[in-house]
């Protein structure tokens, strides 16, 4: 399908993407697909470690008291972090944190939903986890 502009909702029965036009040239650049935002991918992490900023969820396997850490992100985006595996508590420290330096995973089902703006990551959701 050739690129189109719609006002009003749309259905697509095999994903969107994001397109910018070049004022100049008129040439069309692809950006990101929007299924790969919404569903997003999953990071595996056991242990100390970083969490990336690429993967939407990442999911922490704790074995023993783990320190993590969490670089400043981009204005906008959103991280789900979850505890899946309980070896001992999780600590996030991330960069910057809005309320709080730290966040604590300390069972199975913990999790955070963070977004990303000028007061650095915002915890907008909250299950069980400990911010201080």
């Amino acid at each position: 399908m050739a690129n189109t502009t719609f006002s009003g909702p749309v259905r697509s029965e095999n994903g969107f993407q994001s397109v910018t036009k070049n004022a100049t040239t008129g040439a069309f650049t692809t950006g990101t697909s929007y299924t790969d935002i919404i569903t997003g991918s999953v990071q595996s992490l056991s242990g100390a470690g970083a969490v990336n900023l690429t993967d939407l969820i990442t999911e922490i396997t704790t074995t023993g008291a783990n320190a993590l850490t969490l670089a400043n992100g981009a204005t906008g985006q959103v991280k789900i972090i979850t505890m899946v595996v309980d070896g001992g508590d999780g600590t996030l420290t991330p960069t910057t944190l809005a309320g709080g330096s730290t966040v604590t995973f300390n069972d199975v089902g913990d999790g955070v939903v963070l977004v990303y703006g000028a007061a650095g990551w915002v915890v907008v959701g909250n299950n069980g986890a400990t911010i201080a």
